[in-house]
């Protein structure tokens, strides 16, 4: 009876009957490259162990709503901490309004140095490190909501910032020994010294593996002669201290081979050796220092090494990872800037007799700003908040709250231009300069195209890990009848449309039922999609970046829309005053998500679907091939 039952599970199941036929995906296109020979390979009896994890957007793949992280609202301050960030948020305002000069720096391509020497003078260089190194020692959200602040001022400003101590030094302050840490924080937090991070090389962007800077022992041990050069380094003109990623030689004690492996090391300026171009010449974030960085037989003391010898992979995903959340805060403070100046205007603009405000396009552009900051917003002080509840994955929802927020922030900015009309093209309204700079956040730390297959490859290696461990239990349908049950039961009622029970509205205020719901629906769908990829491609399902891309667009809306669910469901059990704006948000952005991640599931299988895929394809090898357009003028001539 039981073997019978397993024989009909699979069939519902319409799974490869073993486990092995289950791909075990690299954890992204990314790092693929990078972890061939930055780790070694995994002991085979390990491959079919199914990790757990209480990451929301991991569980997501599975199909499975994990309430952990999301609910309640993890971005929740006590009194004492709203009391000091009341105290800082409220100077710092101020100093944007009298001391921050946007367009001025624009203009002069630099930072004043009295701004500079302003900032040091508030401990805005040294937001998070501990108090005994002279920082601040904030949180997550703390920093967040300081980064927001700048954010809304100038983002060029928030870049010499975030340069320096978001991915500039927070190596040292993540993975430092206390020599380290000791030696470097107190003058880089309080600005006596600044900060670069220095990984990106002319044939090395999106694939860190294939970093030229190479650094060797010398004969007495004692330090690495490093030769390279690295380019677009923020804050690489006037930096002194640089956490830089290079290729050193590490010895296998197993094998006796040697292998070159990406190591980070702590560089100073001081050490001899080290030059920078003239500062580059950009679209946007003009007041960033952006340089060339040059290593020329540069002395490095081996205790200058971050965590250990050939870890450097390592090292620098747990800063990327780490620092992403801030960004996300930083283009919400952006966003609530441009949001008020065109709310301004069309509150008094007159045209037709008629206030803008009126009109319906007006309303329209007005109200989806409102939510795609509000789920930005939202999406970013979840992740900071988990952060410092000691969340220790988080990053594909770092990953997606990076991508969310810059796209947002630039569709936001572009509807403001749109808003004022002719007044918006001019630079004195500074929308223009926002435009500008906002660009470049869909390219840095980690262009939105890689994090979307980082997304989605990471997140299909976590459910994949599970679907191989059930295909083994059901292989064993007698010693499991249990899973065989539930599993059964569960695609059961998927296969007939019926819910099977995902609990999101138990978490949501009553009023956001609806809305909860269908989030609820779309997690369960999104784990069929998810499964199907699996089954369908197996290992191959690293090359389908068509359907890739969907499946991560998919994860974003249903990520940002438990989100707002979260903070909106907090706000009306508070009572807040904006709770029934919220509210009307919530509801809108809930149902135009819906909508959306449906019609990405939809295109992950289909003639028509696969067929416009060839199509692309093709289109894009003809062009590449002629090298530009590839059909003759109308004219003929």
């Amino acid at each position: 009876m039981a073997s019978v039952f397993g024989s009909k599970l699979r069939l519902l199941l319409r799974v490869p009957v073993h486990a092995r036929d289950v791909p075990r995906l690299s954890v992204a296109l990314t790092h693929a490259r990078s972890q061939q020979s930055d780790a070694k390979p995994k002991p085979a009896k390990k491959e079919n162990v199914a990790k757990d994890s209480a990451s929301f957007a991991f569980n997501l793949f599975k199909g499975e709503f994990k309430s952990d992280q999301v609910f309640p609202y993890p971005a929740v301050l006590n009194e004492e901490q709203l009391e000091e960030l009341s105290a800082m948020v409220e100077p710092m305002y101020k100093w944007t309004e009298e001391v921050n000069d946007p367009l001025l720096n624009d203009k002069l391509e630099t930072v004043p140095p009295e701004v500079m020497s302003s900032l040091a003078e508030l401990g805005a260089f040294g937001l998070q490190v501990p108090a005994e190194y002279s920082g601040l020692e904030l949180n997550n959200v703390l920093y967040g909501r300081l980064a927001e602040v700048i954010g809304g001022s100038d983002l060029g400003l928030s870049i010499v910032v975030g340069a320096h101590q978001s991915i500039g030094f927070k190596g040292i302050l993540l993975v430092g020994t206390d020599e380290q840490k000791e030696k470097y924080l107190p003058d880089l937090a309080t600005g006596k010294k600044f900060a670069a991070f220095a990984l990106t090389e002319p044939g090395s962007g999106s694939d860190a593996s294939s970093i030229k800077s190479r650094a060797v022992l010398n004969d007495a041990g004692t330090h690495y002669i490093l030769n390279g050069s690295k380019i677009w380094i923020s804050n690489g003109g006037f930096a002194e201290i640089f956490t830089v990623f290079c290729k050193t030689p590490i010895l296998d004690e197993e094998t006796g081979t040697t292998q070159d492996k990406v190591t980070a090391l702590i560089v100073e300026r001081a050490f001899g050796g080290v030059t920078n171009g003239n500062p580059n010449k950009k679209m946007g974030i003009k007041c960033s220092n952006t340089t060339e960085v040059y290593f020329d037989n540069v002395p490095i003391p081996v205790e200058n090494v971050l965590d250990a010898p050939g870890k450097g992979f390592k090292v620098a995903m747990q800063i990327l990872n780490n620092g992403r959340f801030g960004m996300g805060a930083a283009l919400s403070g952006t966003m609530r800037a441009v949001i008020k100046q065109a709310a301004e205007h069309a509150a008094q603009r007159t045209q037709f007799g008629k206030h803008i405000h009126s009109f319906g396009t007006i309303q329209e552009k007005l109200a989806q700003m409102s939510i795609l900051h509000y789920a930005t917003e939202s999406m970013a002080y979840t992740v900071a908040g988990n952060m410092d509840n000691g969340a220790e994955e988080y990053q594909i929802e770092a990953a997606i709250s990076k991508v969310f927020a810059s796209e947002c922030a630039w569709k936001v900015t572009d509807e403001a231009i749109q808003i004022l009309g002719g007044m918006g093209f001019m630079q004195e309204t500074g929308l223009e300069k926002r435009m500008r700079d906002l660009r470049i956040f869909r390219i840095f730390e980690g262009t939105n195209d890689i994090l979307r297959l980082f997304v989605a490859l990471t997140g299909l290696q976590f459910a994949g890990g599970h679907l191989r461990l059930l295909l083994k239990k059901i292989q064993n349908p007698l010693a499991n009848p249990g899973v065989l049950a539930h599993e059964g039961t569960k695609r059961a009622m998927r296969l007939f449309g019926v819910s099977s029970g995902l609990p999101v509205q138990d978490y949501a205020h009553p009023k956001l039922a609806a809305a909860a719901k269908k989030t609820g629906k779309s997690i369960e769908d999104f784990g069929v999609g998810c499964e199907f990829m699996l089954r369908k491609y197996g290992k191959k399902v690293v090359d389908q970046q068509f359907q890739l891309n969907r499946i991560a667009d998919a994860a974003i809306d249903i990520y940002a829309s438990m989100c707002v669910l979260s903070r909106a469901t907090h706000s009306l059990n508070q009572e807040l005053p904006s709770s029934e704006q919220e509210l009307l948000m919530a509801h809108l952005w809930c149902d135009l998500a819906y909508e959306r991640i449906m019609n990405n599931l939809s295109k992950l299988d289909g003639a028509n679907n696969v067929n416009n895929y060839q199509m692309i394809s093709e289109i894009s090898k003809s062009v590449v091939q002629a090298q530009g357009v590839v059909q003759e003028h109308p004219l003929g001539v």
